[in-house]
This record gives C-alpha cells, sequence and structure tokens, in this order.
C-alpha cells in the first residue's frame, strides 16, 4: 500500500508542507520573476508583444506537456528519483535563457526549462496524497497554496529590482540559484513517500490503463477541465499584466511588483479562507460559489476594459476578484481530482497538471494581437469564467462523491 506519514512533531509537518509547497513554485516563479521585463526584452530583441509573449506560452506548454511522461514514472521509481533530474533541467536551462541571444532561442529554453518545472509540481501533489488523509487534502492543498502565493507575491517585485540593478536576465540567473538551494533541500530533508510495494511497472498497458481509468471517471475529468479553464483566466492575466500596467496605465517597473502582488495575496487570503471551512461545508458548494465570482468578476472586467469605467483600477478590481476566487477553485478541484485515485497519484496529478496548463497554454497563445493588451486580456479571463462555471455544473454537484476508491484485491 502507498506510504503514510508516522506522527511528526508540528515543526517537521511545516517543513514538509514548505518543500512541497516550493516545488510548486517552480512554475510561478519561472513566470512572475521575468513579467516585469518583458517590455524591455521587446526593445533588447527588436521583437514585437506578441513575440516576447511566445516565451511565455511556450513555458505554458512544456509545463503542460512534461508532466504526463513524469506521472508513470514517478509511480513506477518512486518520487524523488525523477525529482534529481527535473531539478538539475531547470537550473541549467534557466542559465541557459540568461543567456539567450534571440527570441526564438528563448522560447527553446522556456520549454526545456519548464519540463524541469514541472516534475516538482507532479511530485508534490502526489506526495501530498500519499503521506495524508483524504479528509485532510483541501485543508493541506490550501496551505500549499499559501506557500505557493508568496512567490507571485514576492517574485515581481524581486523582478522588478533584478532588473534595475543588473538587466533583464538577472531573474534567470536568481531563478537558477533558488533551483540549486531546491536541490539540497530535497535531498537531505524530504522523504521517499512512495513505498516499495505501491511502485507500479512501467509497461505500456499499465500506462495506458491508469490514464483509461482516469479518463473514465467523470468526476476527475469535470474536475481537471474545470480548473484548467479557471487557471487560464488566470494566466492570461499573468501574460498580459506588464503590457496593460506598465505599457499602457504607465505604472512605473519598481511598483508594478507590489500591484502584482496585491492580486497574488487576495489569492492566497482566499486560500487560507478555504483551508479552514468546516468540514461539514460541501466542498462541491464553495467550488461552484468561486467558479460564479469568477464568471461575474470576468463579465465586469470586459464591461471595465470596454467602457474604460474606472481606469486603472476599474481593471485592478475584475482581476483581483477572479484571482482572489482562485484560491478556492485551485485547492477543492485539486482535492476532488485527486482523492479517487490515491493508487495512481502520481499519473493522477500528471493529468490534473497538463490539462490546466494545455488549457492555459493554447488560450494565451490569442493575447498580444491588438494595440489595446487590456481588451484580449479581459475577453478570454471572461471566456474561461464562462467555460469554468459551465464545465463545474455540467460534471459536479451535490452527488459529488470523493470518497477514495477501494484498492482492488491482491492475488
Amino acid at each position: 500500500m502507498i506510504a503514510t506519514a508516522q506522527p511528526v512533531s508540528r515543526l517537521r509537518h511545516l517543513e514538509l508542507l514548505v518543500l512541497l509547497g516550493a516545488l510548486q513554485a517552480f512554475a510561478p516563479l519561472s513566470i512572475d520573476m521575468y513579467l516585469p521585463a518583458m517590455p524591455v526584452m521587446e526593445k533588447v530583441f527588436h521583437a514585437s508583444t506578441a513575440a516576447v509573449e511566445i516565451t511565455f506560452v511556450t513555458f505554458l506548454l512544456g509545463f503542460a506537456l512534461g508532466q504526463s511522461l513524469y506521472g508513470p514514472i514517478t509511480d513506477r521509481f518512486g518520487r524523488k528519483p525523477p525529482l534529481y533530474a527535473s531539478l538539475l533541467l531547470f537550473i541549467v536551462s534557466s542559465v541557459a535563457c540568461a543567456l539567450s541571444p534571440t527570441i526564438p532561442a528563448m522560447a527553446f529554453f522556456r520549454l526545456l526549462q519548464a519540463l524541469g518545472a514541472c516534475g516538482g509540481s507532479v511530485v508534490s501533489r502526489a506526495m501530498v496524497r500519499d503521506l495524508f488523509p483524504p479528509e485532510e487534502l483541501r485543508r493541506v492543498f490550501s496551505m500549499l497554496v499559501l506557500v505557493l502565493g508568496v512567490s507571485p507575491v514576492i517574485a515581481p517585485l524581486i523582478g522588478s529590482y533584478l532588473l534595475l540593478w543588473f538587466g533583464w536576465n538577472a531573474a534567470f540567473y536568481t531563478q537558477a540559484l533558488l533551483g540549486c538551494a531546491c536541490l539540497v533541500g530535497m535531498h537531505f530533508r524530504l522523504p521517499e513517500s512512495l513505498s516499495h510495494d505501491a511502485k507500479r511497472p512501467l509497461h505500456l498497458d499499465t500506462i495506458r490503463s491508469a490514464y483509461a481509468q482516469l479518463l473514465r471517471d467523470r468526476t476527475f475529468v469535470g474536475a481537471s477541465i474545470m480548473c484548467g479553464f479557471s487557471s487560464a483566466g488566470t494566466f492570461a492575466y499573468i501574460a498580459s499584466a506588464p503590457f496593460v500596467f506598465i505599457g499602457l496605465y504607465k505604472v512605473p517597473t519598481e511598483r508594478f511588483g507590489w500591484l502584482f502582488g496585491c492580486v497574488a495575496a487576495g489569492m492566497v487570503i482566499s486560500a487560507q479562507i478555504n483551508g479552514r471551512l468546516p468540514h461539514r461545508v460541501p466542498i462541491w458548494r464553495v467550488l461552484r460559489i468561486a467558479n460564479l465570482v469568477q464568471l461575474v468578476a470576468g463579465l465586469l472586467l470586459v464591461a471595465a476594459v470596454l467602457t474604460g469605467a474606472g481606469g486603472l483600477w476599474g481593471v485592478f478590481a475584475g482581476v483581483f476578484a477572479y484571482v482572489a476566487a482562485q484560491g478556492f477553485v485551485f485547492p477543492n478541484g485539486s482535492a476532488i481530482a485527486m482523492t479517487r485515485h490515491g493508487r495512481i497519484a502520481g499519473t493522477a496529478s500528471a493529468l490534473l497538471g497538463t490539462n490546466q496548463f494545455l488549457i492555459a497554454a493554447v488560450s494565451t497563445s490569442f493575447l498580444g494581437f491588438l494595440a489595446n493588451p487590456a481588451v484580449p486580456m479581459a475577453i478570454l479571463i471572461a471566456a474561461c469564467g464562462v467555460a469554468s462555471t459551465l464545465m463545474n455544473f455540467l460534471t459536479l454537484g451535490s452527488r459529488l462523491e470523493i470518497a477514495p476508491q477501494p484498492a482492488p484485491a491482491r492475488s
């Protein structure tokens, strides 16, 4: 059976959450830290907004596709061995991004960087499922969002000052150093959570069977696609934020990080409220309300952008409400999707992440092609809110069963 945690001190429990959260944080760190430099990169590389945003899209694409590879591997070889390879790839490709001579070269290295970063994301979600009982998953995923949420609060702020002091490529060197620190911490302080008898053969039939099991589960498919559309709206905001706030509304570069951090803080606070909700509050109901909030926020954002109502603060209010609701959507959607599939937690974590980032990559590829960057951002956020809410009503509801599926008897 899957390994479970032995009783540990509160300090050790906190240490585990910080380490798992740090592994989840590679994606926002890799995205958010270089955001303030994107308008500068336009000038340095003599490229268009759309061309620079391709470096964002290729990262999302690599992050999506790479997770499907890590899932079966972590279910076969354990959680830590694939993590070593992924962190080393992240470190090397981060340095390569900093040395990139052209935008196409950077787009390629960003793809490799994402392939390294997504290993931590898959492994950390699988370890949560390994180490914690099903009834604790909502609380634990909410705690991970707290750790995860620190990175988009501080990463753009750090990136802003790195840009002012050292130049556009300093963010990538910093990411490489953070990858080294995480590699050391993981090696010495993170346990292997998959027991030997829980490892699954790395055969094509076994992999196909695991993915078929997930795709037959209407709840898993609904929750993962719902999370994907919801996250795509957030990524549409992230990709457009520097061009909207710095380029369109003339927010100074050093203040952009504070503005961006306020939006991220809304998500962190929401996630902590979610984690403290009593168990009697149905998880599906919290999720549905959060989706409806995102739907309304997206529509109001479109209205603010098209009419100019509220100016900068009208746009800020819309994206703040949408991203804050994400603090309820991600933990609850992840818990619903992961709880049912403890025996194939690595594969389930991989497919959950693949759906999330693949939808985001496809969606954000439509950004950057209008003179006013706020218009496509607002339309895409609203469309994602509609799609996410629709998927919720079609696949999830009061009859939702998130009890773990019993493992088949062993011969």
